[in-house]
């Protein structure tokens, strides 16, 4: 499970301070286009298997186009969130995409290799469902590699469903919605 803390004075105005269900401390925040070398670099610490399920191709290195158009916000419509640990260190990334009506939205998350089941793939899942929601957005979701399992099970876990995707059958549509009480995110 993961708390939102107070608002402290060290945060500052954009930033969330999240704890994982490990106890671990997050400090969240919007990217921007200064981040970009640090995003290279985070990416560099992403799994290529954890690559391939993000950018659902082999890629082995994330490129400057990739990462601008992660950087690209426009607040309402597509907006990339970074999480640091304790000390500071970039451990996990999300990305929320908007369709242009602002009723769906897609999320894709990647987590450092070192810090994988520490529930930061989980609390940055939930943080971009709140995120969402506040937004107007309706619907969220994600697409997955058949093969993703452990994504696939933290999003059922958030009360995501999952069915096939339309005209791929490696590919998994998993899918919640945000209008309902027990929306991921609450």
């Amino acid at each position: 499970m993961t708390s939102q803390s107070p608002d402290r004075a060290s945060l500052h105005a954009n930033e969330t301070e999240l704890t994982t269900g490990t106890g671990l401390h997050l400090r969240i925040r919007p990217a921007g286009p200064a981040d970009e070398g640090l995003l290279e670099a985070f990416f560099e610490n992403v799994t290529h298997e954890d690559l391939r399920f993000r950018f659902l191709s082999s890629v082995q290195h994330v490129g400057h186009d990739q990462i601008a158009a992660m950087l690209r916000s426009d607040h309402d419509r597509t907006s990339t969130f970074l999480a640091f640990d304790e000390n500071g260190l970039p451990v996990g990334i999300a990305t929320l995409a908007a369709d242009a009506q602002g009723e769906t939205a897609e999320v894709a998350v990647s987590v450092h290799r070192d810090r994988k089941a520490q529930g930061i793939g989980w609390s940055l899942l939930r943080h971009a469902a709140q995120i969402a929601r506040t937004r107007g957005i309706l619907r969220l979701q994600s697409i997955e590699s058949r093969d993703n399992h452990a994504a696939i099970e933290v999003e059922r876990e958030l009360g995501f469903t999952a069915r096939a995707y339309p005209g791929d059958a490696t590919l998994i549509l998993v899918e919640a919605n945000l209008a309902g009480d027990a929306a991921p995110g609450k």
